[in-house]
């Protein structure tokens, strides 16, 4: 038997990441997919634990040997992806599988699962909340936060392409309202 896709997604800021380790801590039942990338490492990142670092060329070999679940070209060279071992290893583990990815990613896995699948969209306050956010996290240099911010303001118009909208306007609620979502689905 396959296990439960709960997919989160949201633009960058909205706080999925917040949402899905609350409830990877919550339930033992359900595990991260990690995502491959072909950005860089990050310091404090690790490789199988965080992403699947590969390079470029590597990524674009994946693809070829259609070896992803879904994936996308964020920015030039910057790939993103999930996959398909990745969801068959958690499967073999016998758990539900949460995912922490893109909207378009996520509206292609629903199409790929739909009858195993909930998506749920976190939702910002506002578009203005969710650029502050953005801008405070300190992180971005002025040309990656003009990028963050044109992708977001397209990524917000995706909401209605998901099973649930999940407002983040205050965190506890937002935390509770998340796992009467998977309770009810699994």
């Amino acid at each position: 038997m396959k296990g439960k896709l709960i997919i989160v997604t949201a633009p960058s800021g909205a706080g999925k990441t917040t949402i899905v380790r609350h409830l990877l801590n919550k339930y033992d039942d359900i595990a991260f997919s990690v995502s491959a990338t072909s950005r860089s490492k990050r310091e404090h990142e690790k490789d199988g634990v965080d992403y699947y670092f590969l390079n470029p060329s590597e990524f674009r070999k994946k693809i070829e040997a259609g070896e992803f679940l879904e994936w996308e070209e964020v920015y030039e060279n910057q790939y993103y992806g999930t996959l398909k071992s990745e969801v068959q290893r958690l499967w073999d583990e016998g758990k539900h599988i949460i995912f922490d990815i893109d909207v378009k990613g996520a509206y292609n896995i629903k199409q790929a699962y739909p009858d195993f699948s909930l998506t749920i969209f976190v939702k910002p306050p506002s578009p203005e909340i969710l650029f502050e956010r953005l801008r405070n996290r300190g992180s971005e240099t002025p040309e990656s936060y003009r990028r963050r911010v044109k992708r977001a303001t397209l990524e917000l118009q995706y909401e209605d392409k998901f099973d649930k909208v999940l407002l983040n306007d205050d965190l506890d609620r937002a935390l509770k309202e998340a796992e009467f979502l998977v309770e009810e689905f699994v």
